[in-house]
């Protein structure tokens, strides 16, 4: 059974979205960042701060090799950078889940810890920056992906159910 790999840009929603399919299939779900943050045994915000983004985009290199290599038949979240690493679409069916920055930004800033979502994507302490890395990544997953689901105004159990269908129809 082929994976799903789930890309889009932070706090769209990937790893929510993958564990309400894990309750809709009998497919697994990890998320590569975790991978990453088990591998090393410090935070993605740790190994930036102390090695850098060509290390961590390195890490991501290595995940994918693993995964490509070892895993079938289960549904990968990926980090916002993820999509860059060689031969994604030899891990899995790549789908992008998209949504206009301002939709992406407000959804996090509207959850109940919006506080600790923030904490957890840095990137966003600029807004201008990270409009901006949206609006360079934005063609760029468009390139990689084997599908796109607009997210706005749905719900993560209706986009789920999206993915399943379009998954069956591959």
């Amino acid at each position: 059974m082929k994976n799903i790999v789930l890309i889009g840009f932070m706090g769209v929603g990937k790893g929510s979205i993958a564990r309400a399919m894990v309750k809709k299939t009998a497919m697994m779900a990890l998320d590569t960042d975790d991978v990453i943050e088990s591998i090393e045994n410090r935070s993605i915000k740790a190994i930036f701060a102390a090695d850098g983004e060509e290390y961590f985009r390195n890490l991501e290199r290595k995940v994918a090799r693993w995964l490509k290599k070892n895993v079938t038949g289960t549904i990968i979240s990926t980090g916002g950078g993820f999509y860059k690493v060689p031969a994604l679409k030899k891990v899995g069916t790549v789908i992008l889940l998209n949504a206009p920055f301002d939709t992406i930004y407000q959804r996090i800033a509207a959850h109940p810890d919006a506080v600790k979502k923030f904490k957890k994507r840095p990137l966003f302490k600029d807004i201008d920056k990270a409009r901006a890395l949206y609006e360079e990544r934005l063609p760029q997953y468009l390139k990689v992906a084997d599908v796109v689901i607009d997210v706005s105004d749905k719900t993560v159990d209706m986009i789920a159910k999206e993915i399943i269908k379009k998954g069956k129809k591959r």
